[in-house]
């Protein structure tokens, strides 16, 4: 049965791409409406990006009234009834309703159908099954209008049997809790989660990866994962221990801080001690080189960073870079199981707004004109120069520069080595 209800928040319906579309695609027998996200997005009074389409019509005269409208049309998964119009340069994928004929998980046979309500319950949770039609109508086959007004995240049918199709939406049922529900997981989807845990070992690690980066900068992403922990979903997916209690510091620091959230660097706070864990969750979840780097600089030696002066944080700062040293200073007040809002860390953490490194001043022709031939050595000089210049503390006047240069050739004169 259909509940419904009207929607008066939506002027996408109204005019732009997306009304021309289903102005499109409605009459002549045929019905269209935007489903999912945005639809859930819109009830709930927060931003709405893609828009999805669903409709009675087959691929094939979806592509033809797009042709005849003069709207491109790109085929990009038609075999599941999926052809993506191009409307003012902004893509809609629109599908034919379908329903199963077999079920046998990811496997299952389907068809394309004209029933709405069919079409909805093959979809994962009830706040995803809603859609919406050409006059803002609301329309309800699952239940999902009720759970959006209590924030509850639940699966559509049987828990077991959604996530037998596929065992992505175990991950799905955590992220899109901790990105719109409230108070502790459904508990009979808590439940089948668990009992189907198992089958995250068959997942591509690129999906995987997709959904654990998105979970990580949920709002709710603090207590998704402890729930994830309890349950004993992290540890197949990681390979090793997660710290639900530095990834609440981490999110609050970032907070207090007015940091947008990062997902490395809460991955970071939540799985890496060491670098050693960096390059396995790298591995396990096929992270791309520049996360992988975020990780593992943010695991060497974190500790260090902890109870520094201004001046040996302004050297840490010079030596890594201000994204570096944020994200590993970040992990060390993550893990110092200190107060998030602790007035030493967020003075450490707000340096580089205060100051910025200079670039080293002296240059291999100021060693070259003092005797250093070029060479491996004229590095090795230059390297010590940088060190004792740090150690003055970053002079940048000409008779200090010079009582440097001098100073570091004399001793590397003196013994022929750093």
């Amino acid at each position: 049965m259909s509940d419904a209800r009207v929607l008066d928040n939506a002027p996408w319906l109204n005019s732009g791409p997306a009304a021309r579309v289903l102005k499109l695609l409605n009459g002549n027998g045929e019905e269209a409406r935007v489903v999912g996200g945005a639809v859930r997005n819109a009830l709930l009074k927060i931003a709405v990006g893609e828009i999805d389409i669903a409709t009675t019509a087959l691929p094939a005269e979806v592509i033809r009234r797009a042709k005849a409208a003069g709207i491109k049309s790109v085929p990009t998964g038609i075999e599941h009834g999926t052809v993506t119009l191009v409307v003012d340069g902004e893509p809609f994928e629109v599908t034919t309703l379908r329903e199963d004929t077999e079920t046998f998980g990811r496997k299952a046979k389907v068809a394309f159908g004209r029933d709405w309500g069919r079409d909805a319950e093959r979809r994962d949770f009830t706040i995803n099954g809603l859609s919406v039609d050409a006059n803002g109508v609301v329309h309800d086959h699952v239940g999902g209008l009720g759970d959006i007004v209590a924030r509850r995240v639940r699966f559509i049918g049987d828990p077991n049997q959604r996530i037998a199709e596929d065992y992505l939406r175990i991950l799905r049922f955590f992220r899109i809790h901790a990105a719109y529900g409230e108070g502790q997981p459904d508990r009979a989807g808590y439940l089948a989660c668990i009992a189907g845990r198992a089958g995250l070992a068959t997942l591509s690690a690129e999906r995987v990866r997709q959904e654990i980066l998105k979970l990580m900068i949920a709002e709710g992403a603090a207590g998704a994962i402890a729930a994830m922990v309890d349950g004993g979903l992290l540890l197949p997916i990681f390979g090793g221990v997660a710290y639900t209690g530095p990834l609440a510091t981490m999110i609050a620091a970032e907070r207090a801080l007015g940091f947008a959230p990062d997902p490395v660097r809460r991955l970071g706070a939540l799985a890496v001690a060491v670098t050693e864990d960096a390059r396995r969750l790298a591995a396990r979840l096929r992270l791309t080189n520049a996360e992988t780097k975020a990780l593992d600089s943010m695991g060497h030696r974190w500790w260090r960073l902890a109870g520094m002066d201004e001046a040996t944080a302004r050297r840490r700062l010079y030596r890594l870079g201000e994204d570096r040293y944020r994200d590993r200073l970040l992990l060390a007040w993550a893990r110092s199981g200190g107060d998030a809002g602790a007035a030493s860390w967020r003075e450490l953490a707000t340096l580089p707004r205060r100051w910025s490194a200079p670039k080293f001043p002296l240059k291999a022709a100021d060693f070259i004109a003092r005797g250093i031939a070029q060479g491996p050595g004229l590095g090795q000089v230059l390297a010590l120069a940088e060190d004792a210049w740090l150690a003055a503390e970053f002079p940048l006047d000409e008779p200090a520069l010079k009582a440097i240069a001098d100073q570091t050739v004399t001793r590397f004169s003196r013994d022929g080595r750093p």
